[in-house]
């Protein structure tokens, strides 16, 4: 791109941003001629795709600021006045807004809610930020045809993302978001008011503790022993940090009103979009866990738990026998809930009738051995929550079959049918119960999980990410991935693939750019592009089929899926240098 093309659309943004802070950053790198720092702001738009808008903040049409905040929200609400026309016509169409901690997540939260206003789309505005899923949960509440979180999840702090969601609560998906994103692309004018005129007419509505203590208490209901929760909590210190973002204000209040002793890690307690102490808030992460795992073993913490910026990841460690801090990945916890919530649904005779749980493909298989046990169908789907809240949506509309639980390997849990994403805030008093009705059975979580590796087999998980920054890329992983398709390995890790799935060509699911490579003893290697960062992502669902059920047993698999694990990285790694030349 040439230097003229690039002034020319940079002076084009600046004439049309309204937001100073973004058009003066563009101002400065025009008068200090910084053409690689421009073409990189300016080589294409930052795409609205099929959940939203992610992207880091700044001056240009590709980064996330006011100007795209502004279009995203006129195409969302010209798309939703054509889909509902009777509620148009009458008046009575409403959306939901919420925010996290993030650096100007308040502004552009403020801006989507006085657009839909100005389009006649009453906007029910959070007080102050809140997590996702309490998001989710406040559109089904107050009946909203379409809602919007302004959250870069887990990303690091130069990020923020735009979600959309429709009316059962869940992110758009086919054929609204296809619908929506053709509206933003045709927008040439956006419409707007004041906050005062907003609220004067009764179109910008604050919400905040009607819908709070509503979410509270659905989180609260979804657990199966409040008897033992009463008598035993007392007994149980948990350490808790919402990694400067949502969580804080929920997640203590649900806790201790079960009665737990929750000790937040002062330093990440407080909001904070610069996330001071960490340098991702990813509770997936060792680093982001750290201050929490030193504080607990200070308090002698029976746990830790953790939750991301907008607190719809849930991330946990404990201690082992011997002491040391253990973190467990999202497919163990996965596990373990997914385990007692159908222990518990089965011991009170609440497992409806044809029970389904739903997973992502990228997720460890080792749940299926877990559904096989308690009689409930695994269903499979692309990843991201928005696609098990459609499988889920299904079942409400063809009877097939009942939810009854549904994961992701990335920490993502939703344990009820209230709220149509996943939810750390109920995950985590799900948690806190499962830790106290093991502790009833003489058991820690982590002696449960190898009773249960013991049993179906033991499964280590490990995940390998590449980042491809700029314009370059794009085409880096583009070609990655064409050339998997055209010659896919033999063999990985010293296994045989013995299949290979590829996701733009399954019959069974939407198309999504995924390989998935099957080995002979059971393991699944994927392969998959971020959809919201510019990097490709390997997960590696490794298997032992399991043995004769003794501590020696696990200790000898243990070691055989490590060495395995070993050297798919380093064949993968093969894969990412050869791609990177």
């Amino acid at each position: 791109m040439d230097k003229t093309e690039i002034l020319k659309r940079a002076k084009e943004y600046i004439a049309a941003e309204k937001d100073e802070r973004f058009s003066k950053e563009v101002e400065e790198l025009i008068a200090k001629e910084d053409y690689t720092e421009l073409e990189d702001r300016f080589y294409q738009t930052l795409e609205f795709g099929t959940g939203g808008l992610r992207g880091i903040m700044g001056g240009g049409t590709n980064r996330m600021n006011t100007l795209e905040i502004n279009k995203a929200t006129q195409g969302l609400a010209n798309y939703v006045i054509k889909a509902f026309p009777d509620k148009a016509k009458a008046g009575t169409l409403s959306a939901v807004v919420a925010y996290d901690s993030r650096n100007n997540s308040d502004v552009f939260a403020e801006a989507t809610a006085l657009i839909f206003a100005a389009n006649g789309i009453k906007a029910y505005l959070f007080s102050g930020l809140r997590p996702t899923p309490e998001l989710s949960y406040a559109i089904l509440q107050l009946k909203a045809q379409t809602g919007v979180v302004v959250t870069a999840s887990h990303n690091p702090k130069k990020y923020n993302g735009y979600k959309a969601y429709w009316d059962n609560g869940a992110q758009v998906i086919e054929p609204h978001d296809v619908g929506i994103i053709e509206e933003v692309n045709k927008v040439t004018e956006v419409k707007t008011m004041t906050r005062v005129e907003a609220i004067s007419s009764g179109k910008l509505v604050l919400i905040d503790k009607e819908i709070d203590e509503k979410f509270w208490a659905m989180c609260k209901s979804q657990l199966f022993r409040p008897d033992l929760i009463k008598a035993k909590a007392k007994d149980v210190r948990i350490v808790y940090t919402p990694l400067h973002g949502t969580g804080a204000m929920h997640v203590e209040k649900v806790l201790g009103d079960l009665g737990l002793k929750v000790i937040t890690v002062p330093e990440q307690r407080e909001p904070n979009g610069n996330f001071p102490t960490v340098e991702k808030p990813n509770p997936e992460e060792k680093p982001a866990l750290k201050m929490a795992v030193e504080l607990a073993k200070k308090e002698n913490a029976d746990g830790v738990m953790a939750t991301d910026p907008d607190s719809d990841r849930f991330g946990t460690a404990f201690p082992d026998k011997d002491g040391n801090w253990v973190l467990l990945s999202g497919n163990q916890m996965g596990a373990l809930l997914m385990d007692y919530v159908f222990r518990s649904r089965k011991e009170f005779n609440k497992m409806p009738a044809n029970p389904a749980c739903i997973r992502s493909i990228v997720t460890s298989p080792f749940g299926d051995y877990i559904c096989k046990k308690y009689g409930v169908t695994m269903l499979d789907c692309l990843t991201g929550f928005k696609w098990i809240a459609a499988i889920e949506d299904e079942f409400e509309k063809d009877g097939s079959y009942n939810y009854v639980f549904g994961l992701e390997e990335s920490y993502g849990y939703k344990v009820e049918k209230d709220v149509m994403d996943k939810d750390g805030v109920s995950a985590a008093a799900m948690c806190a119960e499962m830790i106290l009705y093991w502790r009833s059975e003489g058991k820690s979580l982590l002696e449960h999980l190898d009773d249960m590796w013991k049993e179906f087999g033991y499964f280590e998980d490990r995940a390998i990410s590449q980042n491809f920054e700029g314009m370059t890329g794009k085409e880096t992983m583009k070609n990655m991935m064409a050339s998997m398709r055209q010659n896919p390995p033999a063999s990985l890790g010293g296994e045989k693939v013995v299949k290979v799935r590829d996701l733009l060509n399954d019959p069974k699911l939407p198309k999504s750019n995924v390989l998935q490579f099957y080995l002979e003893s059971g393991t699944i290697v994927s392969a998959r592009p971020s959809g919201t960062e510019p990097k490709i992502k390997f997960y590696i669902n490794s298997m032992v089929p399991a043995g004769n059920g003794t501590d020696a047993w696990l200790a000898d698999a243990k070691v055989k899926a490590g060495q395995l694990c070993n050297g798919i990285t380093a064949d993968i790694q093969k894969i990412i240098d050869a791609a990177s030349k």
